[in-house]
């Protein structure tokens, strides 16, 4: 595959990049570099080798839901800088 000027400006638009002409230069050249390692890895022998999504087996790790206490709502508010009619007190952040 070409690495093109084109190509080059249009990654960095959808990355939202602004690069110099010599970061161009620089990025032109590991995108080459990447499609050449992928073109290498396509190589391979990989008859026989079941696919998978991850390299160690994964398996559920969440608990099962279960009804509980909840902590004291005073006593979570203690540690609270401000607060106001049980619940947290904070700076405006939007106009």
């Amino acid at each position: 595959m070409e690495i093109t000027d084109k190509l080059v400006a249009y990654v960095a638009e959808l990355a939202h990049l602004k690069l110099g002409d010599e970061q161009k230069a620089q990025a032109a050249s590991d995108l080459s570099r990447m499609i050449g390692y992928v073109d290498k890895l396509a190589q391979l022998d990989t008859e026989g080798v079941e696919p998978m999504s991850h390299a160690f087996p994964v398996t559920n790790v969440f608990r099962e839901d279960e009804v509980r206490e909840s902590m004291d709502r005073g006593l979570i508010l203690k540690n609270a800088p401000a607060s106001k009619e049980g619940c947290f007190l904070v700076p405006k952040t939007v106009e």
